[in-house]
């Protein structure tokens, strides 16, 4: 992840992350957000995007997570963005809770599919 941290630092893009720490200033939790030119369910461009969201177990349920939602929608809303749209995996129960307790609505389920072609 360092690279990429790197990577997404020196970009211009806008790629904001923000970081949830405790009460002893250790980090607890990340969202790192971003702009895309549509995403599925939504109707405006550019939407927000939850690009990765993350909270260490032991701070689940107490509203970290939701506040770090909270910041980057402000975040969108400050640059005139009217949606915010996510993802997880279907199997990931936590996230699906959590993004409907937050307001988020279903919007489609994907199968992906891949081949190996040997040449």
């Amino acid at each position: 992840m360092a690279s990429e941290m790197m990577e997404m630092f020196a970009s211009t893009n806008e790629t904001p992350v923000f970081i949830a720490v405790d009460d002893e200033k250790k980090g607890c939790g990340f969202l790192e957000g971003g702009m895309r030119k549509y995403a599925d369910g939504c109707s405006s461009s550019p939407v927000g995007y939850i690009e990765g969201w993350y909270v260490e177990p032991n701070y689940r349920k107490q509203g970290v997570g939701g506040e770090l939602v909270i910041a980057f929608e402000v975040w969108c809303k400050q640059r005139g963005l009217l949606e915010v749209a996510s993802d997880t995996w279907q199997d990931n129960l936590i996230s699906i809770t959590a993004h409907t307790k937050l307001g988020y609505t279903e919007v489609e389920r994907l199968v992906h599919f891949s081949k190996k072609i040997l040449s």
